[in-house]
């Protein structure tokens, strides 16, 4: 959970899933999981309601999924254990009517052969006291363009009628941000005349029914900002509406984001008859927009720069666990001695592994830390890795060689699965040795 008073300033102030009772990941592999975590607060019941996929399969076109919520009446409060939804595609959202009725907005995955993958969004009624769906769910859109691949729905009521936000062009180069609207929350929704809100790729295409969701073909080099989608809106104390959406930015020409999907915010407004367009004009995304009215005289430069003791009970925020919850079984912190790990599986594997980590937030960036560790079988690692996933990373690490006599610092690459030792590049340590490990 991230809070802001001017969408410039962040602050990292907690996780809403953080204990297995809660929700069990253990065994995804990287790319499963949560997925498209949607955040909502009810004025009726003084709550916070998160919703949320977690993907277990995607494979054979099947996506093998449940979709939960959990609650709090705060946000940085305890949250409790998942409730369940339903299984029929990701990219769930909660709208809060303001005749108290709760809906459930989520994309159906469509598996069979010769249907559009995603199909369609469906919308069904919330009982917030059982905590179950009623009545069957109703078809509002099959996508306000020819883009295909219709996802991340979000209803909005504004001025009399109804919008349904999505995402639509595929998650990659031909993503955007859509808008439809009804008078009547099951519709008929009728699509916005623009055909899209924003978006990297401002080509008009159909591509219903191709089974693309990358479309690297969209790459567009004339936009700062690549893969613009899957919108929400937000409107400020003082009636200014901006979308924050998720973006990349790939380094040229192989197109790899090494930071992976980024958030970015863009200033908005609305037009006479009632449609959000770019306060920048036009529909591509911007590196730069301009901050709220009421926060342009307090914004601050941010400064990145931290260092962690892990010296505390628990971990900083910023930290995370890989699928299972710190527990004292493998991890420890101590005011003298830091960070503790005890070994469980290789960064390949999908189960139990001992990683702590913390997002990278920019291409340039410098981390180090202090480590010791006495390897005993040359199965025995330890170190410091830049992990994109658990086919993607490089990890400088600390290990037993047979061919150099004991203790030794190298370097393990995975490129897509295939692991390489870089073994010109090793170093002989001496036993009991601490080591400075640095990557940038």
């Amino acid at each position: 959970m991230y809070h802001s008073k001017d969408l410039h300033n962040w602050q990292h102030i907690g996780h809403a899933l953080i204990d297995q009772d809660q929700i069990d990941l253990t065994g995804l592999n990287t790319a499963m999981g949560a997925w498209a975590p949607c955040l909502s607060y009810c004025e009726q019941t003084k709550k916070f309601y998160l919703v949320f996929s977690v993907v277990y399969n995607i494979q054979g076109q099947h996506f093998d999924l449940d979709n939960y919520m959990v609650e709090s009446d705060s946000v940085t409060g305890r949250w409790s254990k998942a409730t369940y939804i339903n299984s029929s595609g990701f990219d769930p959202s909660l709208f809060h009517d303001d005749d108290g009725r709760k809906w459930i907005v989520n994309l159906v995955w469509e598996n069979r052969d010769g249907y559009e993958h995603p199909g369609y969004i469906t919308l069904q009624e919330w009982d917030d006291s059982a905590k179950k769906l009623l009545g069957r769910p109703t078809i509002i859109s099959r996508g306000g363009t020819d883009r295909g691949c219709i996802e991340a729905p979000h209803l909005y009521k504004r001025n009399g009628y109804y919008y349904l936000m999505t995402a639509e062009g595929g998650t990659g180069y031909g993503h955007a941000v859509v808008l439809s609207r009804a008078t009547s929350i099951d519709g008929p929704y009728e699509a916005d005349p623009q055909r899209v809100v924003l978006t990297s790729q401002p080509y008009d295409f159909n591509e219903r029914g191709i089974d693309d969701a990358y479309k690297f073909h969209f790459y567009n080099p004339g936009s700062a900002l690549q893969k613009s989608g899957h919108g929400s809106l937000v409107e400020t104390q003082n009636g200014e509406l901006y979308i924050a959406h998720l973006c990349a930015r790939p380094f040229v020409p192989d197109l790899r984001c090494m930071l992976g999907r980024e958030t970015a915010i863009q200033k908005c407004y609305e037009t006479e008859d009632g449609w959000i367009r770019l306060a920048s004009g036009g529909v591509l995304t911007q590196l730069e927009t301009q901050a709220p009215e009421h926060a342009r005289d307090v914004i601050q430069q941010t400064n990145h720069s931290k260092n962690t003791e892990f010296d505390s009970a628990i971990l900083p925020v910023e930290f995370q666990t890989y699928r299972i919850a710190a527990s004292e079984s493998w991890l420890s912190t101590d005011e003298q001695l830091g960070l503790g790990l005890k070994g469980q599986g290789s960064l390949f594997t999908p189960r139990d592994k001992s990683l702590v980590a913390r997002r990278l937030q920019s291409f340039d960036c410098e981390v180090t830390t202090k480590m010791s560790f006495e390897p005993e079988r040359t199965r025995q690692s330890a170190g410091l890795v830049a992990y994109y996933s658990a086919i993607n990373f490089y990890y400088l690490r600390v290990y037993n060689s047979d061919s150099l006599g004991g203790k030794t610092l190298g370097i393990m690459v995975s490129d897509l699965g295939e692991k390489k030792e870089l073994k010109d590049a090793r170093v002989r340590l001496a036993d009991n040795q601490e080591v400075y490990l640095e990557l940038w």
